[in-house]
């Protein structure tokens, strides 16, 4: 390797400016509804409001960045979810934002949670989450997390290796009590999505494969420990999935190996669970599926692939996350530099609209080339659209927040930028790079705000410093 050669160089490359976006929207003061929260509007004098507030107030109040959550649009789509799939397991996916206030909504609507690390079992059990309708994941679950779970009385562990069905299966018998697992079987569909968050292709770290016969083999192993009670298979394929393809190979394919467990050892598993993945809208050109048809149609796989099989249907259970969580948060932001550079050689120009967060709030644009749709929110303008970058205040050039839309060409410092869809695996992916603050969580419902995570100050991160 040249020692010339920056490290960094390959990213800095990729990040470049390019000739263009395609045209420009018709109206930049338009919000999409498919996009923007469920009670996310823009007044007749431009000002955009969430659930009455004005953004501008909001600002004042709780300070920029801040991330500006819908709760009735959380809850009406975890009642969305319930309503569709009863009869059917609904698990809130905790990874995509967990915190005391949430696990408390979603259990008042119904449904179950699911967590993947000690510390999110730990918020549930502070908010009462009834811990029967608890799914814990994980593939590198420690022998203190499970017996956390374990103590906790959680409904169900997704055992996910060898290794840790025998040191499960220990714990459980220690304590003189049978833990009801999952097996996650890596069924070998590859959702179309982004490299890092298809999960269910053989190459990668989650599951017993089902192709070699480790599935079938964890299954075996399993049933013969008195410990363990095994109640289903599992499978997740993919995040931001819009149809159900992959879902129907993976159902068939769980089906069989249910079918082929009933033939070897006389049992009929109780329960299957096709994961979650289901995708929402970013920007305009995405178009996720409806709740109730997605339901009706991965019920209906369901029950043919068993028809098939000769089985008893498995009561089915489903893991939505971003979906439920996604939509309804936008970030908001001020704007600090708006700096005009140059793009090619025919005098186009693009601005880098810099804002006061960035890729500590959200690494999703720098991790998987995420799109994002965003907005002028503090006022409207009837200036053209100019090209634009939405940039954050981070020390690296990768630090983008939208790549590529368009700005009214009046944007200026101290204007109050929105960007849509930020609820899931933005807070929970969120970091203190350059030593920034993780910014609050505020809940608007009914014309009231309050924060339920509070903003991370200076003296938060010193209190960690012990040196």
């Amino acid at each position: 390797m040249s020692r010339s050669a920056h490290p960094a160089g390959p990213r800095h490359a990729e990040v470049l400016p390019t000739d263009g976006v395609g045209s420009a929207p018709a109206d930049l003061n338009a919000l999409d509804p498919l996009v923007w929260p469920q009670n996310f509007r823009r007044r007749d004098d431009g000002v955009c409001t969430l659930a009455g507030l004005d953004v501008r107030d909001l600002a004042a109040e709780f300070g920029t960045p801040a991330y500006l959550l819908d709760e009735a649009d959380f809850r009406s789509r975890a009642r969305a979810y319930a309503d569709s799939f009863a009869g059917s397991d609904v698990f809130y996916a905790g990874k995509a934002f967990l915190c005391s206030a949430v696990a408390r909504w979603v259990a008042e609507e119904g449904l179950g949670l699911d967590v993947c690390s000690a510390g999110e079992l730990a918020i549930a059990l502070r908010a009462g989450f009834p811990t029967e309708r608890i799914a814990f994941h994980g593939n590198n679950k420690s022998s203190a997390e499970l017996a956390t779970a374990l103590d906790a009385g959680v409904g169900r562990i997704v055992v996910d290796s060898f290794a840790e069905i025998v040191r499960l299966a220990d714990l459980a018998r220690e304590r003189g009590v049978r833990a009801r697992v999952q097996v996650r079987v890596t069924v070998g569909v590859e959702a179309h999505t982004h490299e890092f968050i298809a999960t269910a292709h053989e190459d990668q770290k989650f599951g017993f494969s089902l192709a070699g016969g480790a599935a079938a083999e964890a299954v075996r192993r399993i049933l013969m420990l008195p410990s363990l009670e095994l109640v289903g298979l599992h499978s997740h394929i993919g995040s931001q999935i819009f149809d159900t393809d992959g879902f129907e190979v993976a159902a068939s394919r769980l089906v069989g190996l249910a079918s082929a467990i009933r033939d070897e050892h006389g049992v009929e598993l109780p329960e299957l669970d096709l994961g979650g993945g289901l995708g929402i809208a970013y920007t305009s050109d995405d178009d996720p599926a409806d709740v109730s048809a997605m339901a009706k149609s991965l019920v209906a796989i369901v029950e043919r692939a068993c028809a098939s099989a000769g089985l008893a249907v498995p009561r089915l259970s489903v893991e939505p996350g971003r979906a439920i969580a996604g939509p309804g948060t936008v970030t908001l932001y001020e704007v600090g530099t708006v700096k005009p550079v140059a793009v090619g050689s025919g005098g186009a120009t693009r601005a880098y609209v810099s804002v006061d967060g960035g890729m500590s709030d959200n690494i999703r644009t720098a991790l998987y080339d995420a799109a994002y749709t965003a907005a002028l929110v503090s006022r409207a303008s009837d200036a053209p659209p100019a090209l634009s970058r939405l940039v954050g205040k981070h020390c690296e050039s990768g630090d983008i927040v939208v790549r590529d839309l368009y700005l009214p060409a009046d944007i200026a410092a101290g204007d109050l930028v929105a960007v849509a869809a930020t609820g899931a695996y933005c807070r929970s992916m969120a970091s203190n790079y350059n030593l920034l603050g993780r910014p609050p969580v505020v809940a608007v419902r009914d014309g009231q705000a309050r924060v339920i995570v509070r903003r991370e100050t200076d003296e938060d991160l010193a209190r960690l410093d012990v040196g």
